[in-house]
């Protein structure tokens, strides 16, 4: 009895013990998942591994699908393969290259681009204008303008990029129209055009073609763009004119033959000129009440009417380099920079005391920062009271010294430093009505000190005391301009003095450089009014001028 109480007792420690023992077992398995759950997880991970793929199928179709081949025609050069070719490779490189329809390159050039041109190009086919060649000739060229005709045969054309245009090369007008004033017309326009079927309103290709824009060919080059970049934005234009003096004889006429309009004078050149960013003259003849006509005195007014001359030019700066502003006293000369001020106008080379006559002019236009200089170096003194003395006003006198200096700040502060100068002036004038060639070449000295400004940091030094114009040179790549000759003034005694020319500065306002000067010559008659000559006559008479340019030499 006592032995089966024992064995049961046993038995049943066992029983508990393979019980717990059992419980802790299956305490560490992991707990079963039901079919059903288990089909749902798998279903929601198919559903979005085939939402991703549909969507990179559907919009990254190169991913199973080769790229277009491109096909090139035989008006497309090498240059203009190797550019399309590496544009291509990159947009391949960055996968945004989504055109699988063969895709065919073609170019042509025109001479004329504006809104319906582009528009027919874009009818059919994707176009950009890959390049712009201007006609230019050396500068000592006589040549200012050629005919569409002359475009496509002359061998004295040379067709530079715009890109690549510096002022040793000087651009010339087709039919009368200059690249720069005009931007649709006087150039060769290199057009390259892209076609496929996979063109359309939402086309890939039109994508493609807008990657291209402001981009850089392979050697570096900018590309200029889409279809019809070019705009009066991209560029500044800057006019400098030579001796204004609306006195004398101009006083008669405008109180007779010009019924007392003041903008008489300006009547034929007044659109040319306001058309520019920024028109400068050098006006040496102060307003006053009362001025009246006369004729030989060198005692110098100007009629308060004939101011209107000079605002329907656009006049943004008046030069007061010139030795006759204290003609008739300092008060006349304070009361018509004050007027010049009131109106908006900015002057440079004279004021009010000799602070402001020194003050070189500081311009911003467009991005463009211009440094002016202006000096008078000529028979003026402060003892004949044509340069500003302390608080009296007059010219900016010149020396050495202040000069160097006006140009290193001008240098620290960066942009295009241009210099003008009232140097003495020619006296071979020969009998009234014969002309006076010896005046086109510099006078003594005046050569070498034009040339000393270029070597101190100048980009542009120009003469404004000449009666009669003076020749012009390249010196150490930048341009000298040794005199101007007469924009607004009554002497009509010799032709010499009634001939001038206008120089109009280009500058690129990215990078703020001068890419081309255009020269336009004029000429008033005895009626005292300006105007542009025609071309024949522009020629020879760039031609003459250039038998007396010291060529940098």
């Amino acid at each position: 009895m006592q032995g089966r109480r024992v064995e049961g007792n046993r038995e049943r420690r066992e029983q508990v013990y393979r019980e717990e023992l059992l419980r802790r077992t299956n305490s560490k398995q992991p707990k079963k998942v039901g079919h059903g759950k288990l089909i749902l997880v798998l279903v929601i991970l198919i559903l979005i591994a085939g939402g991703v793929l549909a969507y990179i199928l559907l919009n990254r179709q190169d991913l199973y699908k080769a790229p277009a081949a491109i096909v090139f025609d035989d008006s497309v050069t090498s240059e203009e393969k190797a550019f399309i070719t590496s544009r291509f490779e990159k947009l391949k490189e960055t996968r945004n290259y989504n055109i699988y329809n063969e895709l065919k390159i073609s170019a042509e050039t025109t001479y004329k681009i504006d809104t319906n041109t582009v528009n027919k190009l874009n009818q059919n086919n994707i176009s950009i204008v890959y390049d712009l060649l201007l006609p230019t000739v050396d500068f000592y060229d006589s040549e200012l303008n050629i005919s569409s005709s002359e475009a496509e045969k002359s061998t004295d054309i040379k067709w530079v990029s715009l890109r690549e245009i510096t002022p040793e090369n000087r651009v010339v007008s087709i039919d009368d129209n200059y690249w720069f004033d005009s931007y649709n017309e006087g150039a060769k326009y290199r057009i390259l055009k892209l076609e496929s079927s996979d063109a359309n309103e939402n086309s890939t290709v039109a994508t493609v073609v807008s990657k291209f824009t402001n981009d850089t060919t392979t050697d570096g080059k900018e590309n200029l763009g889409s279809s019809f970049p070019f705009d009066k934005q991209s560029y500044l234009s800057f006019a400098q004119t030579g001796v204004t003096a609306l006195t004398r004889a101009m006083t008669i006429t405008l109180n007779g033959r010009a019924n007392g309009n003041g903008a008489y004078f300006a009547e034929n050149i007044k659109d040319f000129l306001s058309a520019k960013d920024i028109t400068h003259i050098s006006n040496e003849v102060s307003f006053t009440d009362n001025c009246k006509g006369s004729t030989g005195t060198m005692s110098l007014c100007a009629d308060w009417r004939s101011l209107d001359s000079i605002t329907a030019i656009g006049t943004d700066i008046v030069e007061l380099s010139g030795n006759h502003n204290n003609n008739y006293g300092t008060e006349a000369n304070i009361k018509t920079i004050e007027k010049y001020h009131e109106l908006g106008m900015k002057t440079v080379g004279g004021g009010i005391n000799e602070e402001e006559a020194a003050k070189p002019l500081e311009l911003e236009e467009k991005g463009v920062k211009i440094n002016f200089l202006a000096y008078n170096h000529s028979t003026s003194t402060k003892g004949n009271g044509e340069l500003a003395n302390g608080n009296k006003p007059g010219a900016n006198g010149f020396t050495e010294e202040k000069a160097k200096a006006d140009i290193a700040a001008a240098k620290e502060r960066g942009g295009i430093i241009l210099v003008d100068i009232q140097f003495s002036e020619c006296y071979s004038y020969p009998a009234e009505g014969q002309e006076m060639p010896s005046c086109d070449a510099p006078i003594a000295g005046q050569k070498a000190f034009f040339r000393q400004f270029i070597d101190w940091g100048a980009d542009i030094v120009v003469g404004t005391q000449a009666h009669q114009p003076q020749t012009f040179e390249l010196y150490e790549g930048k341009p000298i301009y040794y005199g101007l000759g007469n924009l607004f003034f009554d002497q009509t005694y010799w032709p010499g003095t009634q001939r001038g020319y206008i120089l109009t500065h280009y500058f690129d306002n990215k990078t703020g450089k001068l890419l081309n000067t255009r020269i336009s010559p004029t000429f008033y008659d005895t009626k005292h009014q300006v105007y542009l000559t025609d071309e024949t006559t522009s020629e020879k008479f760039i031609a003459r001028l250039m038998n007396s340019s010291p060529e940098g030499k």
